[in-house]
This record gives structure tokens, C-alpha cells and sequence, in this order.
């Protein structure tokens, strides 16, 4: 399926990538925007209703089909590519600069290229009422956890950390084999073969509270295979419970943050949401994090387990002052 917000920039862009390819096969088109060659012949059956004031014969945009290839025959103003506005070439420049210093780009050469493009294209162009802040720097732990590994990478030697893992809320000694560092979403990561989990892991720097770099090389075995990205680094599983949360008006960037499937809008600004969670004390400890801005309706263990653990917090802080008259 096609989003809407992922189907306007397509359509827009359709029509001049078809006028600079007359007669081009569906299928390879399709290939080129990422999408099915099914789901492009909507699109082009959607353009087909677009066009000029008057939306009459002559004012649509009309397009000529041969076999299974296209072209544009008449494109009622569309010709000219989409251009990037100031506020959207400086985040891709950002980011582009972010990914030619991470270890493992294919081709550095080839990203300060199109840096050197972006840039004289953009020009003097201004944003729109876009800020874009050039990065975040780092908390020095952090940029000297990436330094190490980077060294590591470089040298392809193992590494031994010691690392926070958020959704158990514990910490763990692991030995690992680096393979790529990455960045997702502003977030730096390293992406390795776990000797623990015997698997390959996500580790974000930040959360690396010590890191040693051994003599022994890196050796990730041939099964171990970059992971998919293409829907963040959380990917919910179809074989993971699922809970249903009713989020407060400022609890709704949790539907942002989180991959959630939004039920319905509720009155007073709440949204009512479905979410899939692998680990249920790291979806308790949101929901207590949260202090009541945040409700689980389904299912009934997740919601006693949050009312458990809030009254063991409650026990174990009997003795504070702040408590004694609750």
C-alpha cells in the first residue's frame, strides 16, 4: 500500500521523469520509484484526472499507452523536476555529511560529489519557515566511543563493552564484531556480531559504558547479513503481543515515536492506539514513565503488571516523606 504522504511527491514527480523517457516500460518505472508496477498504473490512472483549470478535454494531463510501456503526450505545465526547498537541502546536506564520516560508505568520493552539487544547486535559497540546526555534537563519552570504534572497524579487531540494554533495563559484558557504524534517525550505531546473542545486534553509542579494543581479530561469520532499516531500527514482529493504549494529548508523541497503529480519535485530544512490544517490563516502565498520561486498556496482564510494579515503587518508598501521607 501507498501512503498518501509517500503518493504526492511520486505524482509530482512522474511526469517530468516520463517526459525525459518516452516510451518506458511500466515495470522498469516502477522499479525506479520503489514501487510495485501495479501500484505505478494507479498512480498514472490518478494523473490522468489531473491537469489545468477547467478540467476539460485539452486541460488534463493525458498519456499514451503502448503494450506495457508510457509517455506523456500532453503534461499540462508539469515538465520541470521538483525542486528542494532551503530548509529541505540543508537537512539532506546534514545528513549527507553525517554519512561520508561513518565507516563503510561504498563511496566517500561520490557523497562529498553530492554534497558539492546540492550545494551549488541550493545556492542562496532561503527556508520556508524551516530551522534546520546543523547537528547535535555529542557528549564526549559518546564521541570517544565512536572514535574506538571507528579505530576498531579500521583495524578490524573485536571489541569488549560493557552496554545498557534499555528494553530489559539491565546491563551486560558482551564481545563483539564490528561490521558498520551507522546513523538512524540522528542516533549513532554500531551494528555488530553479538557473541552473547550469537546474532547480529544494534548497539547505540550512547548507551556503551566502557569499551576496550582486543588484539583478537574481528571475525563475523558469513551468515551475518546487515540489518533492514527501512522502517527504523524497531521492526515489531507479527509473533509479538500487542497492547492497546489510550495516549493523553501530551502523551501523542508516543504514536510518533513508537511504530503504532492509531484506532480512533478520542474526546479532549486523546488517541486511542495499538502497539506491538517484544519486552513487557520495557512497555510497563513507559507507561509508569509517563504518570497517567499514558492508559493500557488491552490486554489485562500488561495493565496489572504496571499496577504491581507502581505499588512496589510505592512500598519500597514508604520511608520518604513525600509518601507518608499517601
Amino acid at each position: 500500500m501507498s501512503g498518501s504522504a509517500e503518493r504526492l511527491p511520486r505524482l509530482l514527480a512522474l511526469v517530468p521523469y516520463l517526459l525525459a523517457r518516452p516510451g518506458i516500460r511500466i515495470e522498469e518505472a516502477a522499479q525506479d520509484f520503489d514501487v510495485s508496477a501495479k501500484q505505478l498504473r494507479k498512480d498514472l490512472e490518478l494523473l490522468w484526472m489531473c491537469g489545468l483549470p477547467g478540467y476539460g478535454p485539452g486541460d488534463l494531463i493525458d498519456l499514451s499507452f503502448d503494450g506495457d510501456t508510457v509517455s506523456v503526450t500532453f503534461d499540462a505545465g508539469m515538465r520541470r523536476p521538483l525542486r528542494l526547498t532551503g530548509g529541505e537541502a540543508s537537512a539532506l546536506v546534514i545528513a549527507l555529511k553525517a554519512l561520508a564520516e561513518t565507516p563503510g560508505v561504498v563511496d566517500t568520493e561520490a557523497v562529498h560529489r553530492a554534497i558539492a552539487k546540492i550545494e551549488a544547486a541550493a545556492g542562496d535559497a532561503q527556508p520556508s519557515g524551516v530551522v534546520v540546526g546543523h547537528g547535535v555534537r555529542e557528549a564526549q563519552h559518546t564521541a570517544r566511543t565512536r572514535e574506538t570504534m571507528r579505530e576498531a572497524l579500521q583495524a578490524g579487531r573485536a571489541l569488549r563493552m560493557r552496554y545498557y540494554t534499555a528494553s530489559k533495563d539491565e546491563i551486560t559484558e558482551r564481545t563483539v564484531d564490528p561490521m558498520r557504524l551507522l546513523i538512524v534517525q540522528g542516533v549513532g550505531y554500531l551494528e555488530a556480531w553479538c557473541r552473547r546473542a550469537n546474532a547480529v545486534r544494534l548497539f547505540r553509542l550512547d548507551r556503551v559504558d566502557e569499551l576496550a579494543v582486543l588484539p583478537e581479530p574481528a571475525e563475523p561469520p558469513g551468515s551475518a547479513e546487515p540489518t533492514d532499516l527501512t522502517n527504523g531500527v524497531f521492526s515489531p514482529r507479527p509473533d509479538y503481543p500487542e497492547a492497546e493504549l489510550v495516549l493523553a494529548p501530551d502523551a501523542r508523541w508516543v504514536a510518533e515515536y513508537y511504530p503504532c497503529e492509531e484506532l480512533a480519535e478520542l474526546e479532549g485530544g486523546r488517541l486511542r492506539v495499538r502497539m506491538r512490544y517484544g519486552d513487557e517490563s520495557w512497555l510497563v516502565r513507559l507507561v509508569l514513565r509517563l504518570g497517567g498520561q499514558l492508559t493500557v486498556e488491552k490486554p489485562p496482564a500488561l495493565a496489572q503488571a504496571v499496577r504491581k510494579r507502581a505499588a512496589d515503587a510505592l512500598a519500597r518508598a514508604r520511608h520518604l516523606p513525600v509518601t507518608l501521607n499517601q
